[in-house]
């Protein structure tokens, strides 16, 4: 009867040579693929180790193109890719046509936010689908809205959930709410907590007593957004709103324009209007009403792009208007 030992031998044994026929089924199907002709003596293992990098680097970016195109079946994300050049360390290739990456230094572009790497040439002919991954975002303030909700597959950003529930829970009678500021240096280490801990960040009584706080680092993460909730290129149709007499034709202007924003924008003002018009419903307590929330919020939530002094000092007074608009009719508009 054979011992436990040479069984176990005889099993490793049996492994090795079933290895042996599968990377030997490997590379004859490789050799195939690339129009080679074997002979009786094949080459050693050293050969064939780049070739298969190669097929692996193929078939990955088969696999992407493949994903992106049955992705055309499904509505369009509003992320584009935000492409910067990159130093790829090793043998890469382009992930868009499959070609090779050549060069010693800034062979490509890699995606900040998703991490698609890309020959230069071929970035501007990517589709406009990046789908942000949690490993590539580094901070929560300053980072762009859609990029955020998208990598934490939210439908708004944590900290206007977060802050807006907190507020709510404790703080619509508190006077001269948002107008108050909270102290600074409070302010800002909700801030650098929000960008180390996330959604684990405690915003509670027990750890910010005083509600001035949460509501000033609700204020600054919008005030510090690249792209404001309301975008700079609904910005115009807004303000267009904002002048229009007629009670009929300025909201039909008004639901035009909230059409322009990106899905997670909309999402975001929607959320933040139905919380400010239950903050003017305290108004006896709080002392806010839509003009004053206007004040206060118009100039976070939207300005333009590129207007000069005087046009920008024109805006002021629309802008409140739309923010007062968007408050008063938030249950018509939304």
């Amino acid at each position: 009867m054979p011992s436990r030992e040479s069984y176990e031998v005889h099993k490793e044994e049996k492994s090795l040579v079933q290895k042996a026929k599968r990377e030997a089924n490997q590379e004859d199907i490789l050799a195939a693929a690339l129009g080679m002709r074997m002979g009786p003596q094949k080459p050693p293992a050293a050969f064939w180790q780049p070739l298969k990098l190669f097929a692996y680097s193929q078939l990955t970016s088969l696999v992407r193109r493949a994903t992106l195109r049955e992705s055309d079946r499904t509505p369009k994300s509003e992320k584009v890719h935000n492409f910067k050049v990159h130093t790829f360390r090793g043998p890469h290739w382009c992930e868009h046509c499959a070609s090779f990456m050549w060069g010693l230094m800034a062979q490509g572009v890699k995606c900040a936010d998703c991490g698609l790497n890309v020959h230069k040439q071929c970035s501007s002919l990517v589709p406009d689908d990046c789908k942000p991954d949690l490993r590539h975002i580094r901070k929560v303030y300053s980072c762009d809205l859609t990029t955020l909700v998208t990598a934490y597959n939210t439908a708004r950003p944590m900290v206007v959930d977060m802050c807006i529930r907190e507020i709510e829970s404790r703080g619509l009678k508190s006077e001269g709410l948002y107008r108050i500021s909270g102290f600074s240096d409070s302010v800002e280490e909700v801030k650098m907590a929000f960008d180390k801990d996330g959604e684990k960040t405690d915003i509670s009584v027990n750890a910010y007593e005083d509600i001035n706080i949460i509501t000033g680092a609700l204020k600054l993460y919008l005030r510090d957004l690249p792209v404001p909730v309301i975008s700079y290129d609904a910005y115009p149709r807004f303000i267009e709103a904002a002048k229009l007499t007629d009670p009929e034709k300025k909201l039909e202007a008004f639901r035009e324009a909230l059409a322009l924003l990106p899905p997670s924008h909309s999402e975001t003002l929607k959320y933040l209007m139905a919380h400010l018009k239950r903050v003017t419903q305290n108004e006896k307590f709080n002392l806010m009403n839509k003009e004053n929330l206007a004040i206060v919020f118009a100039p976070t939530l939207m300005c333009a792009a590129d207007l000069d002094a005087i046009t920008a000092l024109n805006d002021i007074r629309y802008q409140r208007q739309v923010v007062e608009t968007l408050i008063k009719n938030e249950d018509v508009l939304f």
